[in-house]
């Protein structure tokens, strides 16, 4: 009978190595380099399309308006107290049309002088305002094609005027981005089939009364 280990062969089993050291770390694995590049360039695209989408939302500052504003009450503002030495007593105002957009505004006024029942004189005022483009090229050129061709000093960038062979007056005023056009006319009616003239009056040097106005109406524009 076998009892003991050493009864075989006559040799003693040796104890089996036990491993109580803990191997080395394994160094570390090189991070792929394309994974840095790829992220890079999706932070450069973000920051570039963040930029182009910033510019296209900015917006173009528009041309200096010297001051002047879109008005809606025009007739308020055109006191002519010039014309009214000339023309005699205000008696009617009535207010045009209006525009108000962002690349212009324009407003318009018609103003009667007399007596309500009998013809008098009209004057028409007009204003307008460009918000984006430069009048200045075009005005003389536009002047001169409704027949406006003395050219006035001293009031704003250019003026023109027409006395209409003595039947009345236009003004054609530019100063900076906005026009100023007063226009005159005798005011005739007709009465069962039969034209009433307006009183007659001396329009002589009526240009110096409507200047004189359209100095006062473009002050008051810019308050």
């Amino acid at each position: 009978m076998i009892s003991e280990p050493e009864l075989v062969g006559g040799v003693a089993f040796e104890n089996p190595e036990v491993l109580t050291e803990t191997p080395p770390p394994r160094p570390p694995r090189a991070r792929r380099p394309w994974l840095w590049a790829l992220g890079g360039a999706v932070v450069a695209s973000a920051v570039w399309g963040g930029g182009l989408y910033a510019y296209g939302q900015k917006k173009e500052p528009g041309p200096d308006l010297g001051g002047y504003k879109p008005v809606e009450k025009l007739c308020e503002l055109a006191e002519l107290k010039a014309l009214g030495t000339v023309l005699g007593k205000r008696s009617q105002d009535g207010a045009g049309f209006v525009v108000d957009e962002p690349s212009m505004s324009e407003s318009s006024c018609s103003i009667t002088y007399g007596p309500v029942d009998t013809p008098g004189q009209s004057v028409d005022v007009t204003y307008t305002l460009h918000k984006t483009i430069d009048p200045g090229p075009e005005f003389a050129v536009r002047a001169r094609q409704f027949g406006v061709i003395q050219e006035l000093d001293g009031i704003g960038e250019q003026a023109f005027f027409d006395d209409h062979d003595g039947q009345g007056g236009t003004l054609r005023i530019l100063d900076g981005q906005a026009e100023i056009t007063i226009n005159m006319f005798r005011q005739d009616y007709e009465v069962n089939g039969k034209l009433v003239k307006t009183k007659w009056i001396d329009f002589t040097g009526i240009d110096v009364p409507m200047t004189q106005d359209a100095l006062a109406l473009m002050a008051a524009l810019k308050k």
